[in-house]
């Protein structure tokens, strides 16, 4: 998928343009972070960061997404209110677009979502992307990488 195949927006009839969607097992598929992007700009999706707060808080975060951790620090203990808030989130049937750090735990909130009847998709990549020989993040991929809006307290 090319840049501009992943960041074209609705389609000529005005519905959401999902050529750019990966298929996934178990929820909606998965997505670049320049097609999420796309989607929330053009008011298709509504961005969910289901890091923990202390991720946001520390790493950053992007101005707008609605915070509703799928897992919460410390012990990373699951967040009892996830439901409701996808639901809160997914009002009216709006679509979601799922952001972690890596890519990893959306997934799985995008199958929670799935199972609550919610479409939800995975960002590819996620806030910081995958890890280098180093193990460092950042580097290799994610939100912040490819140059999208985010702040940092």
């Amino acid at each position: 998928m090319t840049t501009s195949d992943a960041s074209r927006g609705p389609s000529p009839d005005g519905s959401p343009d999902t050529a750019a969607v990966r298929p996934a097992e178990g929820y909606a598929g998965d997505v670049t972070p320049a097609q999420a992007h796309a989607w929330t700009q053009s008011g298709e999706a509504v961005l969910v960061d289901v890091r923990s707060d202390a991720e946001r808080e520390w790493v950053g975060f992007v101005p707008g997404a609605v915070p509703l951790a799928w897992k919460q620090w410390p012990g990373m203990a699951p967040n009892p209110g996830f439901d409701d808030g996808l639901r809160a989130a997914a009002q009216g049937g709006r679509r979601l677009v799922l952001l972690c750090r890596s890519g990893v735990r959306s997934i799985a909130a995008a199958k929670r979502a799935a199972e609550l009847g919610i479409e939800a998709y995975n960002i590819l990549e996620g806030f910081e992307g995958d890890a280098d020989a180093d193990g460092h993040r950042g580097l290799r991929g994610g939100w912040r990488r490819h140059g999208l809006p985010w702040r940092q307290n």
